[in-house]
């Protein structure tokens, strides 16, 4: 019989020559990306035309160091570099190079991080890398957890293992069995994530409670303990509390240790969404209230997010590990694996499982604790920098800054005695806007936005290792001729 030769097949050597190629062209971009714009101005017919977007299913193949060449180029002419130091968009970090090479070898190795028996050291990786990330928070020893995407599906594994931990039944028969209605408790600065949770698993939306915010924008925990107490009486069933650790909008973190009395007061699970603060919790500077997360029966925490690791990279972290067993677990005839071990399959929604924990495993490495401690604490460092500095400029007013994000909007001068009209404040809402419009598309710098009292309010997060003081101290002066620029063409109108 013929040895069978595949067209994706590459020798040892042309995979050697590729990879040497495209290491070089990588690491000459991350040399030189830092002086480049953060995003070039292109609309997406200017993309979709540089791709070739309109090419149908070529017939046959190309060589592999051209299509190489050809994709480095197009992603690095044509992106939008979250790794630039003047990145302050959102809470998307700085890759770990240590982390790309990670995944490159995570790619090559190509293991089904489901069962142990598929993918053995990658299991006892992704196990230890749980325990570290724990550890790292201050969470309970002895919890357990996996890695997942990203935020959104950490939040989804805590919410499911609590509505199992409440009414395991649901399982098998159904919320249309249950005599009470599930309820959910969250603040209305909660992220998205739940409506989504509440939609996908069957409570429907009408079913979360939205709890008031004080004027820092955390949780009323009276106002929460209020309505616990009145769903209870009404014959409803409170299942799951969620506190934020670190809001998206300001970066707030709830008042988690009074939340946690009282959840532990009503029996009711208490989750913390950390995927943004968590990481935060034994930093120097941080907010006290983070300390507390070590109360909470689960948290969700983003590696790439303050761990720097290429996305995606989430994990969800719960306190009794046999609580994932009674959400997720399931055993049919046709599993054959061992039981002594840890198969992820039976801990989370997936079956086929990438192995997303190298890249945190070898950064984690790479910079150990003190590492990330100080590049965290730098981060939230240079936040109160801009925040003193847009405190001190003629054309700003400051609003908000927590952790490491600060909000703050463009006044021109002659504005500012009736910026509280509303007259005034409905032009300052439209001018903030084309100022972030004018920013994004100009390519120096990338902010985000974030509504504070009703307010448009430009947002910068800084969860960036490249980021120093120089691009910090950068940021106002460009503001302030982008907002005057933007004046001048708004009331020319």
């Amino acid at each position: 019989m013929m040895n069978r030769t595949a067209p994706l097949e590459m020798t040892a050597l042309e995979f050697r020559a590729a990879g040497y190629r495209l290491v070089d062209q990588i690491a000459e971009w991350l040399d030189a990306m830092p002086n480049g714009p953060v995003v070039r101005d292109e609309s997406p017919a200017d993309v979709r035309r540089a791709l070739g977007a309109d090419c149908g299913l070529p017939e046959s193949g190309s060589d592999a160091q051209t299509l190489l060449d050809e994709a480095a180029r197009l992603v690095f002419d044509h992106s939008l570099f979250n790794g630039h130091p003047r990145f302050f968009g959102y809470i998307t970090s700085s890759p770990a190079p240590i982390g790309a090479l990670g995944d490159l070898l995570a790619s090559a190795v190509n293991q089904n991080v489901g069962a142990w028996r598929l993918a053995p050291m990658a299991t006892e990786i992704e196990a230890q890398t749980i325990r570290w990330i724990a550890e790292l928070i201050g969470f309970p020893a002895g919890s357990g957890g996996l890695l997942v995407s990203g935020g959104n599906m950490a939040n989804f594994v805590c919410f499911l293992a609590a509505r199992a931990a409440a009414a395991e039944h649901v399982r098998t028969s159904g919320l249309q069995t249950m005599a009470t209605r599930l309820r959910v408790y969250a603040s209305t600065e909660t992220h998205t994530w739940i409506q989504k949770a509440a939609d996908l698993f069957g409570i429907g939306t009408d079913a979360i409670r939205w709890i008031a915010v004080d004027e820092q924008q955390r949780m009323d925990v009276a106002a929460l303990d209020r309505q616990i107490a009145a769903d209870v009486a009404d014959g409803e069933l409170p299942f799951l509390v969620v506190g934020t650790a670190g809001s998206v909008g300001t970066g707030v973190v709830d008042p988690l240790a009074e939340m946690a009395r009282v959840c532990r007061r009503h029996h009711v699970w208490f989750h913390v969404d950390g995927a943004y603060g968590a990481l935060a919790a034994r930093v120097p500077g941080a907010p006290e209230s983070l300390l507390a997360l070590s109360e909470a029966d689960s948290v969700a925490v983003d590696p790439h997010k303050w761990l720097y690791a290429p996305l995606e990279a989430g994990c969800a972290l719960v306190r009794r590990p046999p609580d994932l067993l009674r959400a997720f677990s399931y055993h049919p005839a046709y599993y054959h694996f061992d039981h002594d071990v840890t198969n992820f399959f039976d801990y989370g929604p997936q079956n086929s499982r990438g192995f997303r924990a190298l890249k945190v495993w070898l950064a984690l490495r790479h910079v150990g604790r003190s590492g990330y401690m100080k590049m965290i604490a730098d981060d939230m460092r240079l936040s109160r920098a801009l925040h003193s500095l847009v405190q001190q400029h003629p054309d700003f007013e400051a609003m908000t800054q927590h952790l490491s994000i600060s909000t703050f909007r463009y006044i021109p001068r002659d504005l500012r005695s009736t910026a509280s009209t509303p007259e005034t404040d409905e032009y300052l809402q439209r001018l903030n806007q084309e100022v972030l419009t004018r920013v994004e598309r100009g390519g120096e710098a990338f902010l985000s936005n974030a509504m504070v009292g009703g307010r448009f309010a430009l947002r910068a997060c800084i969860v960036n290792f490249r980021t120093s003081m120089n691009d910090v101290e950068a940021l106002p002066p460009l503001l302030a001729r982008i907002g005057h620029e933007a004046d001048e063409a708004l009331r020319a109108m």
